[in-house]
């Protein structure tokens, strides 16, 4: 019996090579991405999913064209992308329609800088309009809409112009849960009803329900440099149900991707700003944050659970739990291990220790990172006591922003740990009396 041929795969619509952008300069450098390969095809679904900071937005540009890569290439119908890409558009999370257009206008705006006479433009953008569930609005501002139909306006007006790949840069991010809801149900009936004139989408998102529920294959992201770590193919056929099983577990799949898996050796801590070696950041979360996802961990049967689970219950994203349950690995309170996460018994001594107990324990765990034992040897001097003295140390090893964040979370942790003192009012940071 002969056997039957796999099916060929779709043309290749982009393809990325070995692609790195790097922004700064010697000394100051900032890898967003490194070493990228990935391969866009007609007639999928993409989903860039991961972090803040993983470079996901930064990917966007380059595939659009709107910035060109560092190292690597970016290919476009088997040809090397230069300059902007004339067949792909982009859809912002902040709507970006103009308030003084109407909703008619706004559409007509795309067709207007590609020479469409006005007749045609007019017709096409009603036509737009309605596909996307706005007519009767053509005549309205931008103020009078909510931001589910502002959004849709952004999609009527991207795909106004027939793009071949269409670019959504967490389109829905900006909206309320019901609205957000609604508008996904929404474009991903126009997608498979062929109502989008586009041979492909790519959404950026940190939302794992929303890519398991939209997307034909999610590109798994991770920051440190951003890079990819993982593709997950998604066959379950539309329409989906978020309390499928087998949803479910696809969401619970994608959670391990992400979350990783504690390592049985020591967790690297890096080195200190101004060390050879990686300075290792801290994630921005407070100690607050911190004693109370232990307590929550400590309420669940044997001190453990899943986090898609635990993510919903505590109406958190990736980008909120990760941070989260990261520090909670660095600190030593918990471990993470396919989807789940466990309280250590020292996790589990810090749950039920006093407030004095505890801030001992803190202390104790955070005077390990390199990070803080750089800033108690800088505040061990006389003259160094200012932020912008430490902040113009700190943004040797990290970008301006991120230099704040890092800065912000070493007052809260030292605070909480009673190392440090702080002084908004003269903006300085001194030891507690007693510590070294």
């Amino acid at each position: 019996m002969a056997e039957t041929a796999a099916p060929s795969p779709a043309p290749e619509l982009m393809r990325l090579e070995h692609v790195s952008q790097i922004y700064g300069h010697e000394g100051h450098r900032h890898v967003a991405v490194k070493d990228i390969n990935l391969v866009l095809r007609e007639g999928e679904f993409v989903c860039l999913l991961g972090p803040s900071g993983c470079g996901k937005s930064t990917l966007t540009r380059l595939i659009t064209g709107l910035q060109p890569p560092v190292e690597g290439h970016v290919l476009y119908d088997g040809k090397d992308l230069v300059g902007v890409n004339p067949h792909a558009t982009i859809v912002f999370q902040t709507f970006a329609l103009f308030p003084w257009l109407t909703a008619q206008a706004n559409v007509e705006v795309a067709l207007k800088a590609r020479g469409v006479p006005p007749e045609e433009r007019r017709k096409k953008a009603l036509d737009l309009l309605d596909r996307v569930g706005l007519d009767g609005f053509e005549s309205a501002y931008p103020r009078e809409l909510s931001g589910g139909m502002k959004q849709k306006c952004g999609f009527a007006r991207a795909m106004a112009v027939e793009p071949d790949l269409l670019c959504l840069d967490e389109p829905f991010s900006a909206l309320d849960v019901l609205s957000a809801e609604s508008l996904r149900g929404e474009l991903l009936e126009l997608w498979t009803t062929g109502a989008i004139p586009t041979r492909s989408i790519l959404m950026v998102t940190h939302n794992i329900e929303e890519a398991v529920f939209l997307c034909d294959r999610i590109v798994v992201m991770d920051t440190g440099p951003g890079r990819i770590v993982a593709e997950v193919k998604v066959d379950l056929p539309h329409p989906r149900h978020h309390k499928d099983p087998a949803f479910l577990d696809l969401v619970d799949h994608v959670y391990a991707l992400l979350a990783g898996q504690t390592q049985p050796e020591p967790i690297e801590l890096g080195t200190g700003p101004g060390e050879p070696g990686r300075t290792r950041g801290l994630s921005a979360v407070t100690a607050a944050q911190i004693a109370g996802l232990v307590e929550r961990l400590a309420e669940h049967p044997e001190q453990k659970a899943d986090l898609p689970a635990l993510a919903q219950g505590l109406q958190y994203e990736i980008d909120d739990l990760l941070p989260l349950t990261e520090t909670l690995e660095l600190l030593g309170f918990a471990t993470v291990a396919t989807g789940d996460i466990s309280l250590t018994p020292l996790g589990e001594t810090f749950a039920e220790g006093s407030i004095l107990a505890r801030k001992e324990i803190f202390a104790t765990r955070i005077r390990r990172l390199p990070l803080v034992q750089w800033l108690l040897t800088m505040l061990g001097r006389a003259d160094a006591h200012r932020l912008e003295l430490l902040m113009a140390a700190l943004s040797l090893d990290f970008p301006p922003a991120e230099a704040e964040k890092q800065l912000d979370t070493l007052i809260d942790w030292g605070r909480y740990a009673e190392l440090l003192a702080y002084d908004d009012g003269a903006e300085t940071i001194s030891l507690e009396p007693g510590v070294s």
